[in-house]
């Protein structure tokens, strides 16, 4: 009895080190990342939060978190573009409260309510539906889109603060949705399975009383497997307050973050993707 006993113990340990705030991406969801190769460490900010995306018991993307500035630094996941109706419910991340809360996103209300979260408690370890109110000439960008996936989980699960950020309106709506909705089906013909890092470079402005980071950027690159032989790949980057987004090769935009991130040379994907 006593040995079954134990035996509980030690299950329900294992499976709270389990948790959707994970280690590593190498070892925990490293298959949304070309190789199983997530970008290195010259990305990853003071507090870190390395998050597997997890909606209704399954895994969509993978996300690292920037706990200080309160938005994702990248969110790493498999292009599987399809129609779909845009879901309309935000969603936050439990575990970045703490381990004992839910592995998978939940809906403010249901922290509050269900778990007896207090609003305060959750605003400390990330961004809540009201730093984004109010806003002027910005709104809720999502680094992984919605409109990237096929099915209606996979949409809704992009539905997390911790994939969203700080854009100026006219950015998000006009030439980086050209790149998200026209880019990326041009670019990605012949492709058997592309996979994609989308990103944010902290900037000197804030949103929600200096809570929530206004990147001074965003970027994008992909990585496509064509066939055994043959891979290719891309990038772009866009200054968050204009309409306008440049095309890169992808060791042109690894260099260019290189000097924007100032923490040592950048590799987004596996040195088997093509940089020129």
């Amino acid at each position: 009895m006593l040995g079954l006993l134990l035996l509980q113990v030690l299950a329900s340990c294992l499976w709270l080190g389990h948790s959707e705030v994970v280690k590593s991406f190498e070892t925990s969801c490293p298959q949304f990342f070309f190789r199983e190769i997530p970008p290195n460490e010259a990305l990853e900010p003071q507090n870190p939060a390395w998050i597997c995306q997890r909606y209704k018991n399954q895994y969509y993307f993978a996300t690292l978190y920037d706990r200080k500035m309160r938005i994702p630094v990248y969110s790493a996941y498999i292009y599987q573009p399809g129609p779909g109706k845009r879901p309309k419910t935000w969603l936050v991340e439990p575990q970045l409260i703490g381990p004992t809360y839910p592995k998978t996103m939940e809906k403010e209300w249901t922290l509050l309510n269900r778990y007896n979260v207090t609003l305060e408690k959750l605003s400390q370890s990330q961004a809540i539906l009201h730093d984004y109110k109010n806003l002027t000439g910005l709104n809720r960008g999502h680094l992984n889109p919605n409109g990237h996936h096929d099915d209606y989980s996979s949409r809704m699960a992009t539905f997390t603060l911790t994939n969203i950020v700080p854009q100026d309106e006219k950015l998000n709506g006009g030439a980086w949705n050209n790149y998200e909705q026209q880019t990326m089906i041009r670019r990605t013909q012949g492709c058997k399975i592309t996979y994609a890092i989308v990103g944010a470079v902290p900037g000197n402005n804030y949103i929600a009383k200096g809570r929530v980071n206004k990147p001074s950027h965003l970027w994008s690159a992909a990585c496509c497997v064509v066939d055994n032989n043959y891979i290719k790949a891309w990038a772009v980057i866009a200054e968050n307050d204009k309409n306008q987004v440049q095309l890169l090769t992808l060791g042109e935009l690894e260099d260019t973050l290189t000097e924007l991130y100032g923490r040592g040379q950048v590799s987004l994907f596996d040195s088997d993707c093509p940089r020129e």
